[in-house]
């Protein structure tokens, strides 16, 4: 009898508690539903400074244009603002730009057109809609008449030293035709014929003076917004660690000039598994490696094994 009491004690001790503790969260919920308070008292959403001078590739933006003042600062505030989205792209950089930073700078190509990789994939083998591919997004054909290899079995278009590769020589037969970055990397988005039709219709030779698509107009801002955010994280409120940053595992190289028949089983033989094996090579895209020419390739895998 004792112990029955002191059990139905216990339970409405707990009940009691579980009521007070629950009682006291759904107030809170109230209060802060109910309260007077304006949304600037717990929440801010600042405007951003704009720079006094930018630059993109050594060519200076002009911020005195109130119609390129307005671009500029659109791309700032909604890079700055996806803060999910920002902070991804500084930590992948960190990853990739090792890669591709010493091949730009190996063809000639400003070092700032690490960010038209930035914002053509956000540092991702992702395909479009249109069907353009890899970090430099780019299409089947381009990729053919730049001697890539696309088919069903491989597409180099995923393997960024060679993809960077090709981007870079876009790049300098633009800047050739152009005579200037700015309008290169303008036309990486349009073409180069949509740019020159362009800019024969329209009477001009700047990229900032042109009338274009909406998709065109926005394309260098927010290059230079993505540089401008990318190279001082901390003043647009993005605060990490150096070891928040992701890396790129060293990795050393196979070279294969027969088929493969099972990648599966091929990884399994070199001490790894296939997804790992496929992470460092997206460029091949099944389970075999056809290799009837017997080219070369190369592959990489964990250089600690």
């Amino acid at each position: 009898m004792d112990k029955s009491i002191k059990i139905l004690g216990l339970i409405a001790i707990i009940s009691v508690s579980s009521m007070f503790i629950f009682g006291t969260k759904t107030d809170s919920i109230k209060n802060v539903l109910n309260s007077d308070k304006n949304t600037s008292e717990t929440y801010q959403i600042k405007a951003l400074k704009i720079p006094d001078y930018l630059e993109f590739a050594g060519e200076k933006v002009p911020l005195n244009k109130p119609d390129i003042y307005e671009r500029i600062d659109k791309e700032l505030l909604v890079n700055t603002y996806w803060q999910s989205n920002g902070l991804l792209l500084i930590k992948r950089a960190n990853k990739y730009f090792p890669i591709i930073e010493p091949i730009l700078k190996k063809n000639g190509i400003p070092d700032d057109f690490k960010y038209l990789a930035v914002i053509e994939s956000g540092l991702q083998n992702i395909t479009s809609p249109a069907g353009a591919t890899g970090f430099w997004q780019i299409m089947s054909a381009t990729a053919k008449e730049n001697n890539l290899e696309v088919n069903a079995n491989v597409d180099e278009r995923y393997h960024i030293e060679k993809s960077t590769e090709v981007a870079c020589d876009y790049l300098k037969k633009a800047k050739n035709r152009f005579g200037n970055w700015t309008l290169a990397a303008a036309s990486y988005n349009a073409g180069m014929y949509g740019i020159s039709k362009k800019l024969e219709e329209q009477l001009v030779n700047d990229y900032y003076d042109l009338l274009v698509s909406d998709e065109t107009k926005r394309y260098v801002p927010r290059i230079v917004a993505v540089k401008e955010i990318l190279s001082n994280p901390e003043k647009y409120g993005f605060i990490f660690d150096k070891e928040d940053l992701y890396t790129e595992p060293e990795v050393k190289i196979i070279k294969v000039d027969s088929a493969i028949t099972n990648i599966a089983r091929f990884s399994k033989n070199l001490g790894i598994n296939y997804m790992v094996l496929k992470l460092h090579n997206p460029w091949l895209r099944e389970n075999n490696l056809n290799n009837t020419s017997k080219k070369l390739y190369e592959i990489k895998i964990p250089k600690d094994l």
